[in-house]
């Protein structure tokens, strides 16, 4: 399949991608095994495909989120396969009763596709506050996590302690996001690479004697 390819493509030539890449690899061998099962007539269970990412800003979670959701749609995990980006505070409402409907309409607007949550541990501050509007918003989500796994992938963003923070919290949460992937710094090494191949794209305009000097 040319475009399943060229997606696959466009993934591994992210730099210091690996572990999203061996991901990518264990889920493409749940859909292997579940095919194999259903061709001897066994019943096959969906598998929630929701996932953390963790790191800092510009280590390219969004940039991967977005190439998940094509590959998810190209292998029929997805039936649609768009892209709907937030921030954790979108789900959240300023007034009592606001929050749920709020949030379960963003949701419902990713049915069949991703829906990637970035600053998502803006949600969880810990507590037993009736009036915590971004507790509100998480229990909906988690919900719809579950009741809707199988027809859209939510993708939770953020930095790694406060990701962690939140996931330690929130055990209805940990249960419902099998995948967790750690978006490390690039290194000296990784961003030379990252520059030299923005260069051979043809993104910028440079003399020959710049890559030597890089």
């Amino acid at each position: 399949h040319q475009a399943l390819k060229e997606i696959e493509e466009e993934l591994e030539s992210l730099v210091g991608m690996e572990e999203m890449k061996k991901i990518i690899k264990q889920i493409y061998a749940w859909i292997y095994v579940n095919k194999k099962r259903e061709e001897i007539g066994l019943k096959v269970g969906r598998q929630a495909l929701h996932m953390m990412f963790k790191g800092n800003p510009g280590t390219g979670k969004t940039t991967v989120a977005r190439i998940v959701g094509k590959i998810f749609k190209e292998k029929g995990l997805l039936r649609i396969g768009n892209f709907y980006e937030c921030s954790g505070r979108d789900l959240v409402g300023r007034y009592i009763g606001e929050t749920a409907p709020k949030t379960t309409s963003i949701c419902r607007d990713a049915y069949g596709s991703v829906l990637f949550i970035d600053e998502a541990y803006s949600l969880y501050r810990g507590g037993d506050d009736v009036k915590d509007f971004g507790r509100e918003a998480l229990d909906t989500l988690i919900a719809e996590m579950e009741n809707n796994r199988d027809d859209f992938v939510v993708i939770m963003a953020g930095y790694t302690d406060e990701m962690e923070t939140m996931i330690k919290g929130n055990a209805g949460l940990a249960s419902r996001v099998p995948y967790t992937i750690e978006f490390k710094n690039f290194t000296r090494d990784e961003l030379h690479k990252i520059f030299v191949s923005m260069l051979n794209k043809g993104t910028f305009s440079y003399d020959d004697e710049l890559v030597d000097l890089a």
